[in-house]
């Protein structure tokens, strides 16, 4: 799979780490049920379509980019710049 990053165009998906979805998840209150937090930990959703990630530009930029795929048919429809370089 190739990520479009926005600095540097077109790479491998190896130069990048996986961080996860971009959406943010509901966190569990300090005092909720072992379950609660269970669910909060290893529970996710397995979306068939179109989803957002956030994706880290290791070995390339250091920038973090958000990218939106399919992941039904793995097209990548777009990324954009979440936050500056690392380096």
């Amino acid at each position: 799979m190739r990520l479009p990053c926005p600095l540097c165009g077109d790479r491998d998906r190896r130069e990048f780490y996986y961080q996860g979805h971009a959406v943010a998840l509901d966190r569990p209150a300090r005092d909720a049920g072992d379950g609660a937090w269970d669910d909060y930990l290893h529970n996710r959703d397995n979306i068939a379509g179109e989803v957002r990630d956030l994706w880290h530009h290791e070995a390339g930029c250091g920038a973090w980019i958000e990218v939106t795929r399919n992941t039904v048919t793995h097209v990548v429809s777009g990324a954009r710049l979440v936050r500056g370089t690392a380096k």
